[in-house]
């Protein structure tokens, strides 16, 4: 996660209120390669049919972790000091055990995030996610068009059922926020669909760089947005971050070359800036992802590198240092013509290693989408 709105501004609001104050001169510590967050994937069952899903959802897997084993998992990440799980799916809230396994992890001392389609947060499903401890609840929303929005969803009056769960859970007194997915065919509303978040009262919005796994391997070329719409892309969410300062905080994820831009633009080049970006972690780094059969992935998005299983191993027994080692220090193995030279792989660790392994056949090759180069050079 890259905090714009820290970097920016240099306050947050949902991030600050589950992790503690941090800024450039003080990143965060909340997670840590062996202490890392957990991205869950419980279930691969989902009510929605996304266009771009990196795990494929739909119909459940038989092999999914039962919620004997489910439980067994949550006391492997309190083993470890996993600080928080991050719940998603699939959609997290079809699975009838969800409060259970919930419950079982807030009483054991860990923090719990909700990501979801919010189309099933009815008023009870909210009240028992305020009760059973959620700190904060990110609801997908693509666009401010319904039409967009289903589309993109795969289901028809998503975008209506989403903005009802967005409002149940708002007036349950949760911490809720959005999660918007960047592509060439939306990210010219980024300045009109921040003012619509806060108009809707939420606390933080993050923007997913659109991922190359799953469905999104069948998706045009089209859907990939230039360096020139980049540029406007992240200008318009650097006065965003201004505008809504304390009030709306602005996050991104997939692309930690939105830190670097910030570093070199709002930053000036300081090298505190491009150290805050290298702090925030990534896949691998201060995140992990269990998926709904037990295996453990650097992420939720890389899910061509296992890493272990907890049916087979326990966690503190996949998350070594040697098998960490080339998501810790990513910049040491790149080998592309673009990433390999460039000076700011050391805080970047080269973008996205999921777009370089699935649109260049290389986990160690270019993020394809990094803008960096074209519109700052490339020199050292």
């Amino acid at each position: 996660m890259i905090p714009i709105s820290v970097m920016v501004a240099g306050v947050g609001t949902t991030s600050f209120k589950v992790k503690g104050r941090f800024g450039v001169e003080k990143p965060s510590d909340f997670s840590a390669p062996l202490r890392p967050i957990v991205s869950w994937n419980i279930t691969k069952r989902c009510n929605l049919r996304c266009l771009h899903c990196y795990i494929d959802a739909g119909e459940a897997e038989a092999n999914e972790l039962t919620t004997k084993e489910a439980l067994d998992v949550v006391d492997q990440m309190a083993e470890v000091g996993v600080p928080l799980i991050l719940f998603t799916g699939g959609e997290p809230l079809v699975r009838r055990d969800f409060f259970e396994i919930a419950q079982y992890a807030r009483d054991r001392g860990i923090k719990l995030v909700l990501s979801t389609n919010g189309t099933l947060i009815t008023p009870e499903v909210a009240k028992r996610l305020k009760e059973v401890g959620v700190v904060y609840v990110g609801v997908s929303l693509d666009s401010i068009s319904a039409e967009f929005h289903d589309r993109f969803r795969g289901v028809q009056g998503s975008f209506a059922a989403a903005l009802a769960g967005i409002k149940n859970a708002i007036e349950a007194g949760l911490d809720v926020g959005l999660r918007f997915v960047v592509t060439a065919k939306n990210i010219h509303e980024v300045g009109e669909y921040v003012d619509f978040a806060a108009s809707l009262g939420v606390r933080r919005i993050t923007f997913y760089h659109l991922s190359a796994a799953g469905r999104a391997q069948k998706l045009s070329e089209d859907w990939w947005y230039t360096p020139e719409q980049y540029r406007r892309f992240i200008e318009t969410l650097i006065a965003k971050a201004r505008q809504y300062a304390g009030k709306l905080e602005i996050e991104t994820t997939l692309a930690p070359y939105d830190g670097i831009y910030i570093a070199l633009t709002v930053g000036h080049g300081d090298t505190k800036y491009l150290e805050f970006v290298e702090a925030t972690g990534g896949c691998g780094r201060k995140i992990v992802s269990i998926y709904p059969n037990g295996d453990v992935y650097p992420c939720q998005f890389i899910d061509f590198y296992k890493l272990g299983n907890v049916r087979e191993k326990r966690l503190r027994d996949i998350l070594r240092p040697e098998v960490l080692e080339p998501f810790v220090n990513t910049d040491r193995y790149l080998r592309g013509p673009k990433c390999s030279p460039c000076r700011f792989k050391r805080y970047c660790k080269g973008g996205d290693r999921t777009r370089a392994y699935y649109l260049t056949g290389d986990i160690f090759g270019d993020d394809p989408l990094c803008p960096i180069p074209r519109l700052f050079g490339n020199e050292d």
